[in-house]
């Protein structure tokens, strides 16, 4: 069952996730470079290098969870990331409207990223 809201607080991290990881390799960046603990609820949100996949770490009730966004085609579209300080944790705060806007875009082929094909 689905069971992010706009209660939950979301941390997007700022540099290229590996998607091989699972549960106890996110939760390691979790915790040693966003210095966050993954049992407080809130929801991780981490990116592939070309955009085109996305996972979303979140303890419930019974245990963690992974949501998992993997394109076709295109790219997904973050929200600009800052960051202010080099001594603070790599994380950006991200609300819900945000996370709901990071969305495949359109299908018209004007509005696609186009992705390198290997030769």
């Amino acid at each position: 069952m689905f069971c992010l809201s706009e209660s939950d607080t979301f941390y997007l991290y700022p540099y290229p996730t590996d998607m091989r990881k699972s549960f106890y390799s996110l939760s390691g960046i979790v915790t040693n470079e966003m210095k966050r603990d993954v049992q407080d609820g809130e929801a991780f949100i981490f990116v592939n290098r070309s955009l085109t996949s996305m996972k979303i770490l979140h303890a419930e009730y019974g245990g963690l969870v992974i949501y998992n966004l993997k394109l076709e085609k295109g790219c997904i579209s973050l929200p600009d990331m800052r960051l202010d300080d080099d001594d603070s944790p790599p994380h950006r705060l991200t609300q819900w409207q945000e996370l709901v806007l990071i969305e495949p875009p359109p299908r018209g082929r004007a509005h696609l990223s186009r992705r390198l094909s290997r030769p």
